[in-house]
């Protein structure tokens, strides 16, 4: 399989080694002299230096072309067409008017370039959005333009090849699953270990508490599994507890019993599985006090809407709140908006849908800025795949690249990265409806990526404190990417250093 580099880990293997002849007792030392000296080259941090990673996942694949709309007449006037808009470019189809996008009309400070090296091109956000247009448009968030999984760099001829092994695919595309674990671990379904782990991996011994590195506010997912570090789970409720109820306060209106039952769970015990199972207990109960501390403080006075994303947003943001309590220097965290498989009434509830990540996301910044925190944590979009520019009537289907969104203090805001991609559905090589700009789609306006996944996550993943001799051990596919591909630099530059 081509995302599987096992050569790109040969440090994280040595150390797995090492560890397993720690178990004879000898190697013990050396294996933690070896962590050791790899946290401290790869996150050199003071006291008080915090970081955090939020990933706001978009769950069923987001449609690009309804979230970063082209504005410029030209560019708008091709969108309309496929889209089926109306006369005088109003709404029509699966395409919105033009006049509504003035509002969330995004003003950078450099204009982006398309595949033919034009700087003619103007984007809005949907009209939905308007939070978090005012966040780029006074520098405090970036959008990254086309930027999807890839094994390599990778053209439409060599896409089309039939030689996957010099050109290969990321594997399963267009299926959600497949596409989702991809995104989030380099590796389709199935995958153990994520790139938000394997930093979180990394980070550990930053971390008084380690437990909470990798906190997830949206259920399982692989995103935040490493090799050593596990994701912690919480609600919008807060921690959750062991579920039993011989572990309440009072148990039959007694706490001698409740207190007899918490010792019994505890103790060590005799038989192998027993004394393993009361040590997780420990441990789960132990992290359920710490986070009930944490969340003990005063939570931020930002208002944060009521639906479930914007309640996950401000949970990480009582968890940042926290983070003294919960002895945490550096986290990644997770949360997630779902309902974007929008092959039907796309028209009727994908702005609703964005409106919710806009307004959630502008309030988390601004609970960042009430916390002081805003330069040291990122927010940045993700999901399965965006879909394709061509309508099937009242939605669009499963695509490839798609459009994201990075917000923070220390995002080089009011700027679009990458590369502006065709706004076509051709797939003419020849004639009067050829266009070079179509080598970046793969039939019906599925964008080709010309900015991969690893790219956009190294760029997170350094600015977290990730060295440059960790990061194939994060981001396996890297190595294809950067000085081995000058025009797809590892280091994209939407995040200050």
């Amino acid at each position: 399989m081509h995302l599987l580099q096992p050569h790109q880990h040969a440090r994280r293997a040595f150390l797995k080694r090492s560890a397993q002849l720690a178990l004879s007792g000898s190697a013990l030392p050396l294996a933690l002299n070896l962590a050791a000296v790899g946290e401290a080259a790869a996150f050199n941090a003071t006291a008080g230096d915090y970081k955090a990673l939020v990933c706001v996942f978009l769950y069923g694949g987001n449609d690009y072309a309804n979230t970063v709309l082209p504005y410029d007449n030209a560019s708008y006037d091709l969108y309309s067409t496929i889209r089926g808009g109306g006369p005088g470019r109003t709404a029509g189809g699966i395409a919105l008017a033009q006049s509504g996008l003035l509002p969330t009309l995004l003003v950078p400070t450099a204009a982006p370039t398309d595949a033919l090296g034009s700087a003619s091109r103007q984007f809005a956000l949907n009209p939905a959005m308007g939070a978090l247009a005012g966040l780029f448009n006074a520098g405090h968030a970036a959008v990254q333009l086309n930027v999807g999984p890839l094994v390599k760099p990778l053209t439409r001829d060599q896409y089309n090849s039939s030689n996957h092994v010099l050109n290969p695919r990321p594997p399963q595309l267009f299926s959600h699953n497949d596409q989702q674990s991809i995104w989030q671990s380099s590796s389709p379904e199935g995958s153990t270990v994520g790139w938000g782990g394997n930093m979180g991996d990394l980070a550990l011994g930053l971390n008084t508490a380690s437990t909470f590195t990798c906190m997830s506010v949206t259920g399982n997912a692989v995103f935040l599994s490493g090799d050593t570090a596990l994701q912690y789970q919480v609600t919008t409720g807060g921690a959750i507890r062991i579920n039993s109820a011989a572990l309440g306060t009072s148990v039959y209106g007694s706490t001698a019993v409740s207190t007899a039952m918490h010792a019994l769970l505890q103790q060590s015990r005799s038989h192998v599985l027993e004394n393993e199972y009361n040590k997780v207990s420990t441990r789960a109960l132990a992290a359920e006090g710490l986070v009930t501390s944490a969340l003990g403080l005063a939570p931020p006075t930002t208002v944060f809407a009521a639906d479930s994303l914007a309640q996950q947003l401000k949970m990480v943001a009582r968890l940042i709140k926290g983070r003294g309590t919960l002895g945490a220097q550096r986290q990644v965290f997770l949360v997630s908006q779902g309902g974007f498989d929008l092959h039907d009434n796309l028209i009727r509830d994908h702005g609703g849908l964005l409106g919710k990540v806009s307004e959630a996301m502008a309030a988390f910044y601004n609970a960042t800025v009430e916390l002081g925190v805003a330069n040291q944590v990122t927010a940045f979009t993700a999901s399965d795949f965006g879909r394709t520019l061509a309508s099937n009537g009242d939605g669009s289907d499963h695509g490839w690249g798609s459009h994201h969104l990075v917000v923070g203090g220390a995002v080089n805001g009011a700027r679009f990265y990458g590369t502006a991609p065709p706004i076509s559905t051709s797939d003419a090589k020849t004639g009067a409806a050829y266009n070079p700009e179509n080598q970046w789609h793969v039939g019906q306006g599925r964008l080709l990526p010309t900015t991969a996944v690893d790219q956009y996550a190294a760029t997170l993943a350094k600015w977290f404190g990730v060295a440059p001799g960790e990061m194939a051990g994060v981001l396996p596919n890297s190595v294809n990417f950067g000085a081995a591909a000058p025009s797809y630099p590892i280091d994209l530059g939407f995040m200050q250093p």
